[in-house]
């Protein structure tokens, strides 16, 4: 299977600018009722990106519904136990049921899946196909094909769901992670190279990456970029199928997107006891002395990013960065290579040793992390202002220094009842300001250090 960490050129190309945040604790889906008739009912298309951000909730949705004027015909597109899943029923009767060998476990990618239904077709296995990250699929745990010349749900009166499903037994499932380049084709068997290809600067690389689809799109044809905040589910085939979004507000578009990859927390990477929601991004503590890593290292580059707290204990937080050998089950700055900012007295810690302090900070504020790897000093700023004189610019006064030769990551540790939001140019909260990197990448509440970067992946691939 081709990689799927999208677009590591630097150079330009086929760019996504929005993907949509989902969040199933504030239930968070985009619904529309067709209201047109099908141009084909035996023909459709499915395209959409996806990165995941929790895979313990096994059972997502990523595309579903129902035809309300019609007993029983329920669609459902997304996670099944992991797997790449599509199933449509009639009734009690099974249209379409497709588990995939294959496992989405990595809440570090994006994933580009295809569904692709033309029931006209002589050869049963040839009327569903599945596609990931451009190539078949043809290995599953369950594999039931629609009889011939059956028709699909996808007509008047079917109501459209995105970033959900509603599972056997009327269970809804909603989709944990971000969604981009959302397509429906109606009338149109295809295949994933209208919608990407390898990248042709690199064809070598197998790096799967979106491309713009130029075809017809048939009466209830739907495309969502998620590049209006004010109107999350505007459709933008022409076709003026827009959705209604429930529970999501302008805080879940995001720039994280299947063309530049952003950082987030790494949910398998962490201690027990903690809590994560918005896409990776927000973390609270119901244990002492937990920690968190991020799902991208560096060794070198400038990088810049933000963490704000959001509830906090007696115990305080401590920020900063941490390399693999940090045990995760104590604070940042307990171990040989962890290096943080604490929250309680302001002090800076290593290897379980505090150094010189900076302001101690709380509720609602944001700490800055200036992490100049390539020179190896890490920087400190609270509201916008460096700590003790520090000036990542020309690299004086520094919280600590020779932190070169190993990967770092970002990292935070709490206590029970703590919480925080990391920011790593793609926030999950409201911003203020408003400020990016000086690539145009990133959305920070305080200005990026001159010559620090957002951490995603046309970054790294330029100073990473």
């Amino acid at each position: 299977m081709p990689l799927i960490l999208a677009s590591n050129s630097a150079s330009g190309g086929y760019n996504v600018a929005n993907s949509l945040r989902f969040n199933p604790g504030s239930s968070d889906f985009l619904e529309r009722t067709l209201s047109g008739t099908s141009t084909n009912r035996k023909l459709c298309t499915f395209s959409y990106w996806v990165k995941r951000s929790d895979i313990s909730d096994t059972r997502q949705g990523c595309i579903g519904g129902f035809l309300t004027n019609s007993s029983g015909q329920n669609l459902q597109i997304g996670f099944y136990d992991n797997s790449f899943y599509a199933v449509y029923y009639d009734g009690a009767i099974v249209r379409l049921n497709l588990v995939s060998s294959a496992l989405a476990r990595d809440v570090s990618a994006w994933y580009h899946v295809v569904v692709a239904i033309d029931t006209t077709q002589a050869t049963t296995s040839d009327r569903a196909k599945m596609y990931v990250n451009g190539v078949q699929v043809t290995s599953f745990t369950t594999s039931d094909y629609p009889v011939q010349n059956v028709d699909f749900p996808m007509t008047n009166g079917f109501t459209t769901h995105i970033g959900k499903f509603t599972f056997i037994g009327s269970t809804t499932e909603y989709l944990d992670g971000y969604m981009s380049e959302v397509n429906f084709i109606d009338g149109q068997q295809l295949t994933p190279s209208s919608f990407g290809q390898t990248d042709p600067s690199v064809p070598s690389s197998g790096i799967w990456q979106p491309k713009a689809y130029t075809g017809s799109y048939g009466t209830n044809g739907f495309y969502l970029q998620f590049k209006n905040s004010a109107a999350l589910g505007t459709d933008s085939s022409g076709n003026g199928n827009t959705f209604t979004a429930n529970g999501l507000t302008s805080v879940d578009q995001s720039t994280d997107t299947c063309t530049n990859n952003f950082c987030t927390i790494n949910p398998l990477d962490v201690a027990p006891n903690q809590t994560f929601t918005e896409g990776n991004l927000a973390c609270s503590y119901s244990f002492n002395n937990v920690s968190n890593r991020s799902s991208f290292a560096v060794d070198t580059g400038k990088w810049y990013w933000e963490m704000k707290v959001t509830s906090i204990s007696g115990g305080g937080i401590l920020t900063g960065i941490t390399d693999s050998t940090q045990l995760l089950s104590t604070w940042v700055g307990a171990t040989t290579y962890g290096y943080g900012y604490y929250s309680t007295n302001g002090f800076y810690y290593n290897n379980g040793s505090s150094s010189t302090s900076g302001n101690s900070y709380t509720t609602n504020d944001i700490i800055g992390i200036a992490f100049d790897a390539t020179n190896g000093k890490i920087y400190f700023s609270k509201n916008g202002t460096f700590q003790n004189s520090g000036d990542p610019v020309t690299q004086t006064n520094p919280a600590f220094t020779g932190l070169t030769g190993r990967l770092f990551f970002p990292a935070t540790s709490g206590y029970s009842g703590d919480a925080i939001n990391y920011n790593f140019g793609s926030p999950p909260f409201t911003i203020s300001s408003g400020n990016a990197d000086a690539n145009g990448y990133g959305n920070f509440e305080y200005a990026v250090p001159a010559g620090y970067y957002s951490l995603n992946t046309k970054n790294l691939a330029t100073y990473g």
